[in-house]
């Protein structure tokens, strides 16, 4: 008697089949796209750019733990962009350019107040954020406003991720999501890098009230100097 022949096993769904399982398509992403992701992501995060330079001046006046804070804030607006592009939101913002001059425009505003208010801080005030009364709670929710409020983010998303990913692979919207949380965790690392050196230098300087000065000085400088390149980025109808 011949033996059965043996059914063929789905444990490892084919490429052609997970076209109809988009759960099943995060799984078959090639490692090889998913480091070349990954480098990529440490090469943008470690380029200058408003998002680091604002955790680097805030764990100078505030500390390391204020800049983790920040950061922390920072990538949870990258989930929010990351959810609009893969959801479609950010394509639908792209050809709407009065929401995005909108959204630039509070985002500008806001940090035109941190430059006002950090300009105008007192020497004594650079120091950790529990001596100076800054919440981090507060702080979370100034790095996530900071980053939720630049479009530019999620259009360059909306550009950069389709790149690495594969229609024959199953939902682009998962494999979109799968690059994000790589890209976040990429962020997370050289953001938290920034704010572990930045924290140490800061409370060494903070010794002075000479630099002390300085350095408010100096944030304050790069918090106007965002919100310009936010003012002078918008869209023209």
């Amino acid at each position: 008697m011949r033996p059965l022949a043996k059914r063929p096993s789905n444990r490892f769904p084919t490429a052609s089949g997970a076209r109809n399982d988009p759960f099943v398509s995060m799984y078959l992403l090639p490692l090889e796209v998913l480091l070349s992701f990954f480098a990529a992501a440490i090469a943008l995060a470690l380029a200058p750019g408003p998002d680091n330079l604002f955790v680097l001046t805030q764990s100078l006046q505030h500390g390391r733990a204020a800049g983790w804070c920040i950061t922390l804030g920072l990538c949870s607006g990258l989930v929010l962009h990351t959810s609009a592009v893969a959801l479609g939101l950010a394509a639908v913002l792209q050809k709407t350019p009065l929401a995005l001059n909108v959204i630039q425009s509070v985002g500008a505003l806001y940090l035109l107040y941190l430059a006002r208010s950090t300009w105008r801080a007192k020497e004594q005030a650079l120091h950790s954020a529990s001596e100076t009364g800054v919440r981090f709670g507060a702080l979370y929710r100034r790095g996530v406003f900071m980053n939720a409020t630049n479009p530019k983010v999620a259009l360059f998303f909306l550009a950069f991720l389709p790149q690495f990913t594969d229609p024959m692979r199953g939902a682009l919207s998962v494999q979109m999501g799968l690059l994000g949380f790589v890209f976040i965790t990429a962020t997370l690392l050289v953001f938290g890098g920034i704010a572990l050196l930045a924290g140490t230098v800061g409370a060494w300087l903070a010794r002075t009230p000479h630099a002390q000065r300085t350095i408010h000085r100096i944030a304050a400088c790069v918090f106007g100097a965002l919100a310009l390149r936010l003012l002078f980025t918008m869209e023209h109808p």
